[in-house]
């Protein structure tokens, strides 16, 4: 018996039966001979840790745009933040903490830079979602347009992530829950921070239910989705803590999501997606070759392709690129 077989019948000893286990996946696209150590849900979170859409999200907007200070949340950053309370709320439910951590480190692949101003700015001149293109990197951007080749549960959690969507998995309504909490406590502290916000600012009702410090917050809320989800088929939390994290979530974007000192800069990102994106869809011979091939060896659009180059630069590539394009030489710094 392989170490990967020992470690599913672990699985099946160990975790809740509301648990997704690896040796039940509904598998791949292409077909592969399995790896004698890792179950399959490990596997993918190898390959979305080692992949280099990962590694770009250290250089993408979370809130503020590429802001003067160390300690301000990356994209990448909060990708594992979210990984973490995934990882935390999984474990203590007896789920596969594998399939949760491997949906966490893989939500956020397609986003943009600038956050969702560049995400925004793509919607207008393309239909561009990021959770839509989270799912469209590991399929069909990475590996030179060939893909991760994750399994279809990881993929259903990365493309069902938003409040909106639906996953069909308990970890992957775990990483929907976990996403948000994320969020919610750590824009607060980088909004505190860069003086958007004081603490006091918060409503006080919110702060009486959650909690008076980030610390506090995030873990009232982890333990309010962990008691009660516990023995049941649903990921879920009390009334009273889900109210006021969603009230906690409206003052946040109406403080500071849409706050001008926070997002003054933003109107200039979108202007600079927008025009990117018009500049390479009149000069299509300037994208990167493995862009080249997807509009010659797919039936992707020209505009999908440009929005998938697009969408997977760092802030800094972008703004190295719209000086490229638009800046006189003797201009730039």
């Amino acid at each position: 018996m392989t170490i990967r077989e020992q470690l599913e019948e672990r699985e099946l000893e160990y975790l809740s039966p509301y648990a997704t286990l690896s040796k039940n996946s509904k598998g791949r696209v292409r077909e592969e001979e399995q790896c004698d150590i890792r179950p399959v849900f490990q596997r993918d979170r190898d390959r979305i840790l080692h992949c280099k859409a990962f590694r770009r999200l250290k250089q993408k907007t979370q809130v503020f745009l590429l802001p003067k200070g160390d300690h301000y949340r990356t994209r990448l950053t909060h990708t594992l933040e979210v990984s973490q309370n995934a990882r935390t709320i999984a474990k203590a439910l007896k789920l596969n903490e594998d399939l949760a951590e491997a949906i966490a480190l893989g939500h956020d692949l397609g986003h943009t830079p600038f956050g969702h101003a560049g995400e925004r700015a793509l919607n207008r001149v393309y239909h561009f979602a990021h959770h839509i293109q989270s799912l469209r990197v590991v399929e069909c951007v990475e590996k030179q347009g060939r893909g991760l080749n994750l399994t279809w549960e990881v993929r259903d959690g990365i493309l069902n992530h938003q409040t909106a969507g639906h996953p069909h998995t308990l970890e992957g309504q775990v990483l929907r829950l976990s996403d948000k909490i994320a969020y919610i406590n750590h824009d607060i502290d980088d909004a505190i921070r860069g003086g958007i916000l004081t603490e006091e600012d918060i409503p006080a009702d919110f702060r009486k239910i959650l909690g008076y410090t980030s610390k506090e917050r995030l873990n009232t809320m982890v333990h309010d989705v962990i008691i009660n989800s516990m023995d049941k088929p649903e990921i879920c939390m009390s009334e009273e803590v889900e109210a006021a994290m969603t009230g906690l979530r409206k003052f946040m974007f109406e403080n500071v999501y849409m706050n001008p000192k926070a997002k003054g800069e933003e109107d200039k990102a979108v202007h600079m997606i927008e025009q990117l994106y018009e500049y390479y869809i009149r000069h299509l011979d300037l994208l990167p070759q493995q862009f080249l091939d997807a509009l010659s060896n797919t039936d992707s659009s020209r505009e999908q392709i440009v929005c998938d180059y697009i969408a997977g630069m760092t802030d800094l590539y972008a703004v190295k690129k719209y000086e490229e394009f638009f800046v006189p030489e003797a201009w730039k710094n």
